[in-house]
């Protein structure tokens, strides 16, 4: 499946008890030796009140806490284990997840972002850089660019992503752009993964610190490097921002079978 491009292997695991080495992981994440994808999710039973719940895995292997377009993904590929319903919770390690399905567009409400941090100043290689964080169900770093499609995205999101100031976890980063009073352009940098066509969580994440920065109002509308507009709606609340909800794609692309 993918939400935006960014694209992940569901696997109905209710019944196989699959365990997932990293190396598995990487194997049916690898583009030219397995399936391809930025992500593997495993739909489980759920050990609360949800529905369900699932193990999310990056392409290198290492468990993730959240992703904001594999929950859109996660919650179509459940509906068809849950009648079809349209609407259904999931467990995460982030918390649970609730989300509300409408054809192919989804919107999941995300958990409480925290952690905020403005005007934060780091030194990279290439000089000093005014960065702001927040943690959207994983850690964010946004940076502001002029222009998205000059950024290096790679470069400086792997030395922001490992840099001290983010130690031990590390963080993911976003390059943002504005285009209007309520628009902006993202890349992201993800951490096990490298730059995305998008990320969901990412995506929430510049559009909160948006309208921290520049009050701008809810929705957001964020395009993406994969084409596609997502938007990030949210109520303030004191200092931070509750009910945060992001709706966008989530798309079938094949089902089959690989040995691991």
């Amino acid at each position: 499946m993918n939400g935006a491009g960014n694209d992940f292997v569901m696997i109905d695991n209710r019944e196989l008890g699959l365990q997932l080495t990293p190396e598995q992981t990487q194997k049916i994440c690898d583009r030219q030796r397995g399936v391809g994808a930025d992500g593997v999710l495993l739909l489980r039973l759920a050990k609360g009140d949800a529905h369900l719940g699932w193990d999310f895995f990056n392409r290198d292997g290492s468990e993730g806490e959240m992703c904001g377009n594999g929950a859109r993904c996660f919650a179509r590929f459940a509906q068809r284990h849950l009648d079809g319903r349209e609407s259904l919770s999931f467990e995460t390690l982030a918390g649970v997840i609730e989300a509300r399905l409408n054809g192919e567009s989804v919107t999941v409400s995300l958990t409480p972002p925290h952690d905020f941090r403005i005007g934060d100043h780091i030194k990279l290689a290439s000089g000093e850089v005014e960065i702001h964080s927040v943690n959207t169900g994983v850690p964010h770093a946004v940076l502001f660019v002029a222009d998205a499609d000059e950024a290096m995205v790679s470069e400086l999101g792997r030395e922001i992503r490992h840099h001290e100031h983010y130690a031990p976890a590390g963080t993911n980063v976003n390059f943002v752009q504005r285009t209007g009073d309520d628009s902006i352009r993202v890349r992201t940098y993800e951490r096990g993964v490298g730059e995305t066509l998008a990320c969901g969580t990412g995506v929430s994440a510049a559009a909160l610190i948006m309208a921290k920065l520049h009050g701008c109002g809810s929705p957001v509308r964020v395009r993406v490097l994969g084409g596609d507009d997502l938007g990030v709606a949210f109520e303030p609340a004191g200092d931070s921002f509750a009910n945060v909800q992001l709706t966008g794609p989530a798309e079938f692309v094949f089902s089959g079978q690989i040995e691991i």
